[in-house]
């Protein structure tokens, strides 16, 4: 999964627990208001019956204490049974009498003072139980929600990882492929050319083809190098203050002599307003030129290219192929590959995964925009930060 995907995850599990958390916490706040309600009512009843009962009720000490000693004594009572009274007198001398309840009536009196007495504390409980209810419920549902929601995210993790291997492993055997391929020319064409087996005037084509499937080779291995340090924990950014209008001047003229192989015509209009920006150059001109190289391999032969600057973001259009709206989603992604628009041309599905990855570096964002208009197919913007 890239890192688009793991920043959005965390974002949405954030917002999913604080907006779970709110609710909970305002229902619990209506549940108190509501048992506050229910007691008050309850508490006249309640109030009337004892003193018609002539029952009266009187309390001390800690409940707080109380409870803590109640949980020493069940634990206490895990030990042997001799060593079981020994420490829960202790624990007894050492919180003393931490609540005391004192029930009295006229009319009960012996065993049923006793009874009276039991009824009294266990209904005392009871009401301690419902008025912590609402917080138990709330902290065991919020458990249980957050529980849920990671085992999905775990699952829907493992899912796009899955997915992730299988176009990695499905992109290294087509580079794989790409690469026997001209291997296979070259090793052919130079033992050719060794044995003397090709005729003295077509020396050159044998030359010329062995040129170019070297570098072919060569920016395929290129690419996948590219990606693997960038992809690495040790990968840094060297950053200086440089110029955009500048360094994307140097990246067009660097693959002049390319655009009028394919007789393509270019639209410069780059700013000549100062804009400085930290930026690693070396880095910064890897993005530019994928985003160039791309207009080459897919633009139309013949067609146009625009290279715009302005106010921090560079355009690079084209007129060539479109691209499908459902692929154009997925299109920085690493290892991707529209088949039907790339494969035959041999898109090695990495360089415009780098070029995210480097502006994403930077603090800034590639778009890819299918409306630009202008009789553009398409266009990659670099918005970077003023």
């Amino acid at each position: 999964m890239d890192d688009k995907n793991k920043v959005g995850t965390r974002k949405s599990l954030k917002w999913f627990l604080i907006r779970r958390f709110l609710i909970i916490m305002f229902l619990i706040y209506v549940s108190e208001e509501l048992i506050a309600i229910f007691y008050d009512k309850l508490s006249t009843v309640i109030s009337a019956a004892l003193a018609n009962w002539h029952i009266s009720v009187s309390a001390g000490g800690n409940p707080v204490s109380f409870a803590l000693q109640m949980l020493l004594y069940s634990m206490a009572t895990l030990l042997p049974s001799t060593i079981s009274g020994y420490v829960q007198g202790i624990i007894g001398k050492w919180m003393g009498d931490s609540m005391r309840i004192a029930v009295t009536s006229p009319l009960f009196k012996g065993r049923w003072g006793i009874i009276l007495r039991i009824v009294v504390i266990v209904i005392l409980l009871i009401t301690l139980l419902i008025s912590l209810l609402p917080w138990l419920l709330g902290a065991f549902y919020y458990y249980w929600i957050v529980t849920k929601k990671v085992n999905e995210l775990i699952e829907e993790e493992k899912a796009q990882q899955l997915v992730y291997d299988q176009q990695r492993n499905l992109l290294l055997s087509d580079i794989a492929h790409d690469i026997k391929t001209p291997l296979t020319t070259l090793c052919g064409y130079s033992k050719a050319l060794q044995d003397d087996l090709v005729e003295e005037g077509k020396q050159r084509e044998y030359l010329e083809a062995i040129h170019t499937k070297s570098m072919r080779m060569n920016e395929l291995l290129t690419l996948l190098f590219e990606y693997i340090k960038m992809d690495s924990s040790g990968f840094e950014l060297h950053k200086e203050i440089g110029e955009v209008g500048e360094l994307l001047r140097k990246c067009v003229a660097a693959l002049y002599t390319d655009f009028e192989e394919k007789n393509i015509t270019l639209d410069i209009n780059i700013s000549e307003e100062s804009m400085p920006y930290q930026m690693d150059k070396v880095q910064m001109t890897r993005a530019i030129t994928n985003l160039l190289n791309n207009t080459i391999r897919y633009g139309r032969e013949g067609g146009s290219v625009l290279v715009h600057l302005e106010d921090y973001v560079i355009t690079v259009a084209d007129d060539g192929m479109e691209i499908d709206r459902e692929f154009a989603e997925h299109i920085f992604e690493p290892f991707r590959r529209a088949d039907k628009a790339r494969s035959t041309v041999g898109g090695s599905g990495l360089g415009l995964s780098i070029a995210y990855k480097i502006v994403q570096m930077h603090g800034g964002e590639l778009l890819l925009r299918l409306d630009y208009g202008q009789g553009y197919t398409k266009a990659f913007q670099i918005l970077l930060k003023d």
